[in-house]
């Protein structure tokens, strides 16, 4: 749905926040507002759509910073004379020329043609949420910022959020950018976070992607360096005879050997089989012992640990006579 001029479209207004609002109160409500009227959580209200598309549109001005101060420089012009006046512009309007440029509101046909023609937002009001949209989680996540434009080519800075067994495997990947374009992408293995990967042309205009990777936590794994730190449960009957456990790691399940008598809090390292390096190698993988005691038990395991208890010779607390 296009927009005349005059019909000025105020995506302040819109999310409801102040001109001065921080990134982090812009972003804070739209998540509230496209949670609100998301398309999944009102099926068949198309009032509802409407307004997702609304929000989804201001939120892809107002989030960037650079789209944003254009967006600014336009309203106050808007607001200050209401009529069709040139006023100069650093934008990339048709009417570019060499040093100073101007574009002329009144050339435009409507609001979305000028503002992506001079501020270079493209307008898009998709049907379907993009990876902006905060509701939906695919395995990877993938948010970008066009870089300093090259030419009539644009590099994409894009952030890429993925699981830490598929930044250890690497592979096939497909990402959704929020231009709408759905990339397949062959990941290298052993990823970091922090670590860029670029994607040649396949940016705008034929320019780079550049995939900045953010590695998930992950609720068993923890990476320390190249190493990988887990905890293992045992019984206390595993603790105090030690013998084989199961322990994870990354390429599945391993057996180890515990000795007897272990502690918790006790670390054990199974060699080469922490993270890889870039030299080909592999880290060590800690496993640190956790004896746990069960909640319940059986009427056969009370009487058992009850004849344990009276015959036992280890007394812990002795020293406190």
């Amino acid at each position: 749905m296009q927009q005349n001029l005059r019909n000025y479209r105020d995506y302040y207004g819109i999310l409801g926040v102040s001109k001065d609002a921080s990134n982090e109160e812009i972003k804070k409500v739209y998540r509230r507002l496209a949670r609100q009227y998301h398309p999944d959580l009102n099926p068949g209200n198309k009032a509802a759509e409407e307004k997702f598309k609304d929000i989804n549109e201001a939120y892809d001005v107002l989030s960037d910073e650079s789209k944003r101060a254009k967006y600014d420089e336009y309203s106050r012009y808007w607001n200050a004379n209401n009529k069709n006046t040139r006023k100069p512009w650093g934008g990339n309007g048709s009417n570019r020329s060499q040093g100073n440029t101007t574009v002329d509101p009144s050339e435009y046909n409507d609001f979305d043609s000028f503002l992506n023609q001079v501020i270079g937002v493209g307008a898009r009001r998709n049907p379907t949420p993009t990876n902006t949209d905060p509701f939906r989680t695919p395995r990877s996540k993938v948010a970008y910022t066009p870089n300093t434009p090259r030419n009539n080519k644009r590099d994409i800075e894009a952030r890429l959020t993925i699981p830490l067994e598929k930044a250890y495997k690497g592979g096939l990947e497909r990402i959704r950018l929020e231009d709408g374009r759905s990339l397949e992408v062959n990941m290298p293995p052993a990823m970091v976070s922090g670590q860029t990967i670029r994607l040649r042309d396949q940016g705008i205009n034929g320019g780079d992607l550049y995939l900045k990777i953010t590695v998930e936590p992950h609720p068993r794994f923890k990476l320390e360096g190249a190493n990988i730190f887990c905890q293992v449960a045992v019984t206390p009957a595993e603790a105090v005879l030690g013998g084989q456990i199961e322990a994870p790691t990354l390429d599945g399940l391993v057996k180890m050997t515990i000795p007897p008598g272990v502690r918790t809090g006790q670390r054990f390292r199974l060699a080469n089989k922490g993270y890889p390096t870039e030299g080909g190698k592999r880290g060590d993988q800690l496993v640190e012992i956790q004896i746990v005691t069960p909640k319940t038990i059986t009427p056969e395991e009370r009487e058992l640990y009850e004849k344990l208890r009276s015959i036992e010779s280890f007394k812990p607390r002795a020293d406190l006579i």
